[in-house]
């Protein structure tokens, strides 16, 4: 008789009950993300965590969840990545008669192997669904990187995804505005020779510089987080830069589509700009860190004082 009272209870309260959590889902979960995000992690020395790799079956089992959780993200973040290029089939036309425009348009391009135009069209959705998909691989990684972060670090990371994504399309843009008028007609009247221009050399000419180079821009950001961890030192920037240009040379001449040193010094000069202003935030984001520090330690005497 009670489980009976109990069913209709439960039944006649379901409407209630309903409007209830759909009011307070907000309210819980606002709650439980300022939770999450002030949570400090446990900190425990690298080299320890790697002794115990040995030695601690609890520290292997937390390996093998971090691999795992790390699989699952990088899962989302393709699942999300396709659904982003499905997405831009719709507009991939516009897209591609739009970054045609330096050449005059698609009229002007050919198609020289039977499966050109599929793959070409492929190219540019992939291009176009990962500026779509760019904010939400960005929260995956945050995600995955969150548990390890002080709350402060959580918070600036998550501040650090919309920024994150304008800095790639910035990268984007500025190569389709700046690089591209400045490549193609170099390249286009170099010589007597007829320009015939292939739609797939084309659009792997553009689009691989797009990508890369809103990668690249993400440099500037990438370092001042790093230096505020304290993780790099702007000093060490500072000294290496003839390093750098050497790796920034070989990075260069491994993503131009050709092997021309203008293309490459264009891919270059963006990149050395990059690598000097990431010196300069750098400098800002540890002078930053050894402020706090230097408040947490007054703090923590004034606690012990008192």
């Amino acid at each position: 008789m009670r489980k009976f009272f109990l069913g209709l209870w439960r039944m006649v309260t379901f409407p209630f009950r309903l409007v209830f959590n759909i009011v307070a889902f907000p309210f819980r979960a606002v709650y439980h993300f300022q939770k999450y995000i002030n949570t400090e992690p446990d900190e425990r020395p690298i080299a320890d965590v790697f002794v115990d790799l040995t030695t601690n079956s609890d520290t292997r089992q937390m390996l093998w969840d971090q691999v795992e959780a790390l699989r699952m993200h990088l899962l989302r973040a393709v699942v999300a990545l396709t659904i982003a290029v499905i997405a831009t089939f719709w507009v991939a036309q516009d897209v591609m008669e739009f970054l045609a425009i330096p050449v005059g348009g698609l009229e002007k391009l050919q198609a020289i192997q039977v499966t050109e135009e599929i793959g070409v069209f492929m190219r540019v959705s992939m291009t176009a669904g990962i500026a779509l998909a760019f904010p939400y691989i960005a929260l995956e990684a945050w995600l995955f990187a969150a548990p390890g972060l002080r709350p402060r670090e959580k918070k600036f990371g998550l501040v650090g995804i919309p920024l994150a994504t304008l800095l790639f399309l910035t990268g984007m843009a500025f190569t389709y505005y700046v690089l591209l008028p400045a490549a193609l007609p170099f390249l286009g009247s170099f010589t007597k020779i007829a320009q015939f221009w292939s739609a797939r050399e084309y659009f792997a000419f553009v689009t691989g510089l797009m990508i890369w180079i809103g990668v690249f821009f993400e440099f500037p950001l990438v370092i001042f987080v790093l230096s505020s961890m304290g993780l790099v030192k702007p000093k060490f920037l500072a000294e290496q830069w003839r390093l750098a240009i050497i790796i920034i040379a070989i990075l260069a001449a491994a993503i131009t589509p050709t092997i021309d040193p203008v293309n490459m010094g264009l891919v270059m000069l963006p990149m050395i700009l990059l690598y000097f202003i990431s010196i300069g935030l750098s400098y800002i984001a540890y002078a930053g860190r050894k402020q706090r520090n230097a408040e947490e330690e007054v703090n923590a005497d004034g606690e012990s004082a008192g």
